[in-house]
């Protein structure tokens, strides 16, 4: 995963509890002028999004970005498709990967890197919902484990 240490913007929580991620790669955004002054002030949603490989290119799907309040009539659509800055041969890898494979685009996070906007996009496989008990289980089992070492700690 890359460094980050930039500011973050948005995260996909529901994303790792619904699907097992396999690979992820960083993208740039395509924004307007209006679209990067919301992002800039945090005010999207990731939830329902996902990401898609059409004509070679690839494109961010279902994505909120709020409209900026002094944007008046440079506002865009809260929730168009925005295109994706990948190269040619990570697009084409993507694509490998998604056919026939159960397999999704996921966007993760978004942050601001060296100030452009970035997404962090998960190459995804579906969880089952045992897989998601078991997920659940064994995060409880971690938080158990660290309180009883903690209060061992203590004494």
């Amino acid at each position: 995963m890359p460094k980050h240490d930039d500011t973050l913007l948005a995260q996909n929580k529901k994303a790792r509890h619904d699907y097992s991620i396999v690979d992820t790669i960083e993208a740039g955004i395509v924004l307007t002028g209006t679209e990067i002054k919301s992002v800039r002030a945090a005010r999207i949603q990731l939830k329902d999004g996902y990401a898609q490989i059409k004509n070679g290119e690839a494109w961010l799907v279902n994505v909120h970005i709020a409209p900026f309040e002094q944007g008046n009539i440079w506002n865009q659509e809260p929730e168009r498709t925005r295109k994706l800055l990948l190269k040619k041969r990570e697009i084409a890898r993507l694509e490998n990967e998604l056919k026939g494979t159960g397999m999704t685009l996921v966007p993760l996070k978004v942050y601001l890197k060296n100030g452009f906007a970035k997404v962090l996009i998960g190459l995804a496989k579906g969880k089952h919902d045992y897989d998601k008990r078991e997920s659940i289980k064994r995060r409880d089992q971690d938080r158990d484990i660290k309180r009883v070492m903690k209060s061992m700690n203590q004494r």
